[in-house]
């Protein structure tokens, strides 16, 4: 059973689904994939980590700091191989941005094997925890905001949000991490 509720954020609204103890899901409402993994949800805004939740996104909101590491998080459904590619997410620092070849190149490190940047894309589109595994922080060699399940209008916000220089929907390449 999974526990829903949603949230009103400055980007538009989110859905959250819980398995009681940890967030294992976060969708901007309407997004592609929206709720997947979900079983037999129950509405319920009473959970307590609603508020834990609701915390971490206001002070992300505000800039004030990253939600990362401030909610426990756990993954409910894909394939290992998406898992893989989730977790590598969360080490993105705040304010940084990979790029899908840097990030393959670590989900490969970590699997022992060679991974394309196709395939670590298409497990990144079905990211079920937005914000907390930072899938927004993936942008394509040249700089381009390619890709987002939430939107790249969301994307290009949330990178600006975070410090980003944004132009022709491009982060500017003095403004982008290299690995």
């Amino acid at each position: 059973m999974a526990v829903l509720t949603r949230i009103e954020t400055p980007v538009g609204t989110i859905i959250a689904s819980s398995d009681g103890q940890s967030l294992t899901g976060l969708w901007f409402e309407g997004q592609k994939y929206e709720c997947a993994f979900v079983e037999n949800p129950v509405w319920d805004d009473s959970l307590p980590l609603w508020k834990n939740v609701k915390t971490a996104l206001e002070d992300y909101f505000q800039g004030e700091d990253d939600v990362v590491s401030t909610v426990p998080i756990a993954f409910v459904g894909g394939t290992s191989f998406q898992k893989a590619v989730w977790d590598v997410l969360t080490e993105i620092p705040y304010q940084t941005v990979w790029t899908y070849k840097e990030l393959a190149e670590r989900v490969g490190e970590k699997l022992g094997r060679k991974t394309s940047s196709r395939a670590v894309g298409t497990a990144i589109g079905r990211n079920p925890i937005s914000l907390f595994v930072p899938c927004h922080r993936v942008v394509a060699t040249t700089g381009a905001l390619t890709g987002y399940a939430g939107g790249v209008e969301r994307k290009r916000a949330l990178l600006a949000l975070e410090g980003h220089r944004i132009t022709k929907d491009k982060v500017s390449k003095g403004e982008r991490h290299e690995a």
